[in-house]
């Protein structure tokens, strides 16, 4: 298991959600990525994201300043929610 940091310090709205969701196409399933925002909105975009994309995470640190996710890779396939995903028979 690897631990891979995203620094998104600074960045608004809707930033730091597209950078994470483009930081995880190369997180390997069983992987771990972690990120830093300072984007209140992001304890609401990120999460969203993350049940889109069927993966798992939670807020490991949440102050005045700073917010930091911890983000496990449950899949190889970003983007895809089972809604979206096709029907085989």
């Amino acid at each position: 298991m690897t631990t891979t940091k995203l620094d998104l310090t600074g960045l608004k709205c809707p930033l730091p959600a597209l950078k994470t969701r483009k930081a995880l196409r190369s997180v390997t399933a069983g992987d771990f990525l972690e990120v830093h925002c300072t984007d209140p909105l992001s304890v609401i975009d990120i999460p969203a994201l993350i049940q889109e994309t069927g993966d798992k995470v939670e807020i490991t640190e949440r102050s005045d300043v700073r917010i930091v996710f911890l983000i496990e890779k449950m899949n190889g396939a970003i983007g895809i929610s089972n809604a979206a995903a096709p029907r085989t028979r």
